[in-house]
């Protein structure tokens, strides 16, 4: 006979994983994915907070005393859930390290109103219950109000010792970057392709140019405003049919429902005689209800783009 604190163990794991997994099903049926939607606050940050709850009123009131296990102990839930998920694709790497520090957050939520509810034991079924059905809930109330869609930048910039003509020719014309001269080092971590090369087809208003990623990522890029060695802004254009279904997940893939990139700048400023500062803007769009997270992780993410061509640029200007 199976020892009944493994077999209590087992169940508080158990339970909330097998709830966690039924609701991402559940959310990713495409017939109601505008009543239920994966990019949602309702799934984003009720679903764990409900796996908190139900991992701790599933546990041992003696446990439950205790405030580390009611902060920590849901977490772990939600860890093999997202082994889970990303062994069956069902998530990508890139979306899950992006939303773990908001499902930690929100299970350790969960299992502090949890904790509450089973110390109290006045109607805990009633309120365990309701934080289990949070997500179903709220979801239909968060599609009616509907995404507020919002524009961001992220800027970025770097002095370069070279004259501004070398500069400048590093700007329009990025040639071939090999592996090694790539320091992206968040974008490599999310598994987001790296930049390969962009150079415009002629230096002015009109010119076009493709920035070329690995694994099939273009950007084109099409000059709107063009200052010889002082200004170049650049509408840019990723089409998702262009880019193939392994390069990104479905959730952050860039032109695609929820982030596109709209446009950037180069400025070159004079410093003193050896010195210029070259600055890199870009502006990008969300559309989710919960801009106000993943804009942050979207500035830290073109931010990143961003300097490693700079430095290429850089490191490129100054060996003339």
């Amino acid at each position: 006979m199976m020892n009944p604190k493994l077999l209590t163990f087992l169940k508080v794991i158990a339970v909330p994983t097998g709830y966690a997994i039924i609701l991402r099903l559940f959310f990713g049926v495409s017939t109601w994915i505008e009543l239920f939607s994966v990019m949602s606050i309702s799934f984003l940050f009720c679903l764990p907070t409900g796996v908190g709850a139900l991992t701790i009123y599933l546990s041992n009131i003696e446990q439950v005393r205790k405030l580390r296990y009611r902060l920590f102990m849901p977490w772990i839930p939600v860890l093999i859930f997202l082994v889970i998920t990303l062994a069956v694709a069902l998530e990508g790497w890139a979306c899950w390290l992006m939303v773990l520090p908001l499902f930690l957050i929100a299970a350790s939520l969960g299992g502090l109103l949890g904790g509450y509810f089973k110390m109290k034991k006045q109607s805990a079924n009633v309120y365990i219950s309701f934080l289990a059905l949070l997500p179903l809930l709220m979801s239909p109330i968060e599609s009616m109000v509907g995404s507020i869609p919002g524009t961001y930048q992220a800027y970025t910039f770097i002095d370069i010792d070279a004259p501004a003509e070398v500069i400048w020719s590093n700007v329009t014309r990025v040639r071939e970057i090999n592996e090694a001269q790539d320091k992206g080092w968040l974008t490599k971590t999310l598994g987001f392709p790296r930049p390969v090369k962009a150079e415009l087809n002629y230096e002015g208003v009109g010119a076009y140019r493709e920035a070329i990623f690995t694994n099939g990522l273009v950007f084109h890029e099409t000059v709107s405003e063009y200052v010889h060695q002082q200004k170049m802004v650049f509408t840019i254009i990723a089409y998702p049919h262009e880019i193939p279904s392994t390069t990104m997940d479905e959730h952050v893939v860039i032109g695609g429902a929820y982030f596109d990139v709209l446009n950037g700048t180069y400025e070159l400023q004079k410093l003193n005689d050896t010195t210029h500062r070259l600055h890199l803007y870009s502006h990008f769009k969300l559309n989710t209800t919960f801009n106000f997270y993943a804009s942050w992780w979207a500035k830290w993410i073109m931010k990143d783009i961003q300097n490693n061509i700079l430095q290429v640029e850089k490191q490129r200007a100054e060996k003339v």
